[in-house]
């Protein structure tokens, strides 16, 4: 079978007319279903009785997953396994996607990836040139690809995770000083929370993230601790979990937050002053692979280049006799 720019042509733009009908069939039953969801709600709100009000918390926990009918197909067949959902749903709120679509998007980003690289080599390899001398070059090529497909977005979430963390852990000890200050005038634990989240929007953005949403999870109507380990989990940092262990065991034995907080801001200070000396102990050692891969021999050319050229003047006219 022998392909022509026309007939890839007319391949490619069939098959974006297809995936164009589809995201156009999921947006107006998308746009279709809220708005009878909208009347829907309406009418209970009329005749709301307990049945009606059963049903309404029934429904508020089925719509806790995507909106869209596509991802929702997506994660009912392929994220059927619970632990496996909430393990990549943990992964992607790490990641900074906590949307509750972000699992089923990441699945679909995920087979496209996979499938779209082989397809763009294969598309790609019939205008670049004669094909290879080995048929099984391009299989191999095709497989090869669609294992980056499969693996390279696992990679940049882990990847995004790690940053985030890493972001976290800098910020996290201005915000605790801040914290102390606020404390000690006067201000409660949720009051101090709420103040810090407000103050560092700009400055630290993670941490006034994690701190509102303690701060909305209080006014919700969260216990202190079951709050404050939600961000332990959610955040998946040492220096945060600590933090939370200490608040928590400090309000159940009845000890003084401020007091607890100011000792652990000392704690946290002298551990970040450790790491930076740690980082600097490290450079010494660092500075050796490019000190003896591209210093040292433009040294020893610069010391025996000249010596080289003595002796070459002296001994190249008694050899040539």
């Amino acid at each position: 079978m022998t392909f022509t720019p026309v007939s890839i042509a007319l391949d490619i733009l069939i098959f974006a007319v297809i995936v164009l009908s589809v995201v156009v069939a999921s947006e107006r039953v998308q746009a279709r279903q809220s708005v009878q969801r909208r009347l829907l709600e309406k009418k209970e709100k009329i005749t709301e009785t307990p049945a009606t009000r059963a049903r309404a918390k029934a429904t508020l926990v089925r719509t806790q997953g995507p909106r869209n009918p596509v991802l929702a197909w997506v994660q009912r067949t392929t994220l059927q396994d619970p632990e496996e959902r909430t393990k990549l749903r943990r992964d992607l709120a790490l990641a900074g996607f906590d949307h509750q679509s972000a699992p089923a998007v990441y699945v679909v980003v995920r087979f496209f990836v996979a499938a779209g690289l082989p397809i763009a080599y294969i598309f790609g390899s019939k205008f670049m040139g004669p094909p290879p001398s080995n048929g099984m070059t391009p299989i191999f090529m095709a497989l090869g690809l669609a294992a980056t497909g499969l693996l390279a977005p696992r990679a940049i979430l882990d990847n995004r995770a790690g940053a985030r963390k890493t972001e976290l852990e800098q910020e996290f000890p201005d915000a605790l000083d801040l914290m102390v200050v606020c404390v000690e005038s006067g201000l409660g634990l949720e009051g101090a929370l709420l103040r810090v989240g407000q103050e560092t929007t700009k400055s630290h953005p993670r941490v006034s993230t994690e701190f509102e949403m303690v701060s909305q999870e209080l006014r919700a109507g969260r216990t202190r601790a079951d709050a404050l380990r939600n961000m332990a989990t959610r955040t998946q940092v040492d220096v945060v979990k600590s933090f939370v262990t200490l608040l928590i065991q400090t309000d159940s034995l009845g000890g003084s937050i401020a007091q607890a907080l100011r000792i652990y801001s000392e704690e946290m200070r002298q551990h970040r002053m450790l790491k930076a000396e740690e980082k600097a102990m490290r450079l010494p050692v660092l500075l050796t692979i490019p000190l003896v891969l591209c210093i040292l021999p433009v040294i020893f050319v610069a010391v025996m280049l000249p010596a080289m050229i003595e002796a070459m003047r002296n001994f190249m006219p008694a050899m040539g006799g």
